[in-house]
This record gives C-alpha cells, sequence and structure tokens, in this order.
C-alpha cells in the first residue's frame, strides 16, 4: 500500500490579502506536522470581495502579492508541496487572472494555471454573478507532472461545469486532480458534490477540493465541503459547511491501478462520430 496524506485548507478568505496570507502560512505549517505530502488551499485564497474597485487596490502582480511569497517562503522552509487553489492577479494589462499555483518544496512555481471558464450566471436566488467583467479567462490546461500525488491535473470552481477540460486532462492521465472553489450554497446545495464524485469517477482518479467557506466579509456566503474523492468515486473526506479548518486525507495510490483494471473506461473510450 502506497498511502500519501493530502491536507485541505477550507477558508473563509476576507479582504486583506495579508490576514489571508497568515492563514495559509499557518495552514502549511499544520499540514508538514500533521504528516502531508502536500496542502491544497481554495479559489481566491488570498482576496475574497465584489467590491471591484476596493479590490482593484490590493489585487498586484505575482511578484508582490503577499500570499504568493509568503506561500513560496512557507514551503520551503517547512519542505512541503503547495497548490494554491487560485490567486487574484493583476495580468497588467488592466484585467486580472484568476490564476492557480503549484508551488515544490524548494519554494519554487512549477505550474500556473488560470481558470478557463468565467462565472457569468444569474441565478433563482436573485444573485448575479459576472467574473468576466474583471477577469481575463485561461488558454491552457495546467498539469503537474511529477507531485507526491504523481501526475496532477488543475482545474478551478466552474471549470468542473465543462467536461471537455476534464477529458482533455483524462487524456494527460492525470493521477489526481485539484478542483478548488468559492462556490455559492445553492449551487453548492445541489451540484458539489455531485459534480466532484462524478469527475472523479470519470477520471479514474482522486479529486482534491479545497473550498471556501462561511460569510465573508464581501457579504457573499459559500458552501464549504471540501472533499477529498477516491477513483471509485468514494468521499474520503468532507470538511462541512460551518466552518474554516485544515482537514487531512489519506490516498492509497495503490487505488488507482486497481479502480483502472475494473472499469478500464480511459482505455475503452473512442471517439464518438459526428
Amino acid at each position: 500500500m502506497t498511502v500519501v496524506r493530502a491536507a485541505l485548507l477550507q477558508m473563509c478568505s476576507g479582504i486583506d490579502p495579508a490576514v489571508n496570507a497568515s492563514t495559509i502560512v499557518g495552514g502549511i505549517a499544520e499540514a508538514k506536522a500533521g504528516g502531508a505530502a502536500m496542502l491544497f488551499t481554495p479559489e481566491m485564497s488570498n482576496i475574497i470581495d465584489r467590491d471591484r474597485k476596493r479590490a482593484s487596490a490590493k489585487v498586484v502582480s505575482e511578484e508582490h502579492d503577499p500570499a504568493l511569497a509568503a506561500a513560496r517562503d512557507a514551503a520551503a522552509r517547512e519542505g512541503i508541496w503547495v497548490a494554491l487553489g487560485s490567486l487574484a492577479i493583476d495580468r497588467g494589462d488592466g484585467r486580472f487572472a484568476n490564476r492557480a499555483f503549484v508551488i515544490n518544496p524548494a519554494g519554487e512555481i512549477v505550474c500556473r494555471y488560470d481558470k478557463i471558464h468565467m462565472f457569468d450566471v444569474d441565478l433563482a436566488t436573485g444573485e448575479s454573478w459576472r467574473e468576466s467583467n474583471a477577469y481575463a479567462p485561461g488558454e491552457a490546461l495546467g498539469v503537474v507532472e511529477d507531485t507526491p500525488f504523481g501526475r496532477l491535473g488543475l482545474a478551478i470552481c466552474y471549470d468542473i461545469r465543462f467536461p471537455a477540460l476534464f477529458e482533455a486532462l483524462e487524456q494527460r492521465k492525470c493521477d489526481a486532480i485539484a478542483i478548488p472553489a468559492a462556490f455559492t450554497v445553492p449551487t453548492g446545495r445541489d451540484h458539489w458534490h455531485l459534480m466532484q464524485r462524478a469527475r472523479a469517477v470519470e477520471a479514474s482518479a482522486f479529486v482534491l477540493s479545497a473550498a471556501q467557506v462561511g460569510h465573508h466579509e464581501d457579504g457573499r456566503d459559500t458552501y464549504g465541503h471540501s472533499l477529498g474523492i477516491d477513483p471509485w468515486g468514494k468521499v474520503l473526506l468532507d470538511m462541512g459547511g460551518d466552518a474554516p479548518g485544515l482537514g487531512f486525507v489519506d490516498c492509497d495510490l495503490d487505488r488507482l491501478a486497481e479502480v483502472r483494471a475494473q472499469l478500464p473506461s480511459l482505455a475503452n473510450k473512442r471517439v464518438i462520430p459526428t
């Protein structure tokens, strides 16, 4: 049995990046102390603020982002992998990126992924979101070839609703997929577990999904329920929707070969005629 421990940091990020950076650093130290090989954080770990004008004064470039710098320093100090679910980053062209980072135990950035699908929706509850008003969509896959969990694929929140992205990650033979999120409560209640488990089964891969939770400083509410799911679709960890915190999930990497042998969907896949 080859077991690797992941730590999921469930956060309630606020409008101050320095405070959020401190939470991430604390999570990195706690993850290492708990025996984790890698820490996963949620979407928008550095800032959640629906006030675009106020946020624009605090969203900065990679080189100046306090959460990214703090995470890199802490990863190197603790000797642990860190997957920053995403940070709001100033691209320098008048738009932001919703960007994920994977950091190795030397504190080096080994992968970046910009969220491809923008959350532009009007919900029946009256909530209206236009992510594309401030953020530019990404155009490339995010895959890290060699992590403690094997080949790691990256997605962010609303990406989960677009199977073609996950089919592309399947074709890259990802062993684990990170799907960090800041899900709304109505959509989370009805779709979060369903889609997370489906993606794990479709890809025959572990899914590790750190989430935002609770009532945020900017007035929004997020669903929580950070999840660790095995390739069979079994939920190994559900952190609930009540509070931030750190959770651990032990991933038996031998399950990858077992599940793929029992249900060889990746090997049996055919091109559908159009």
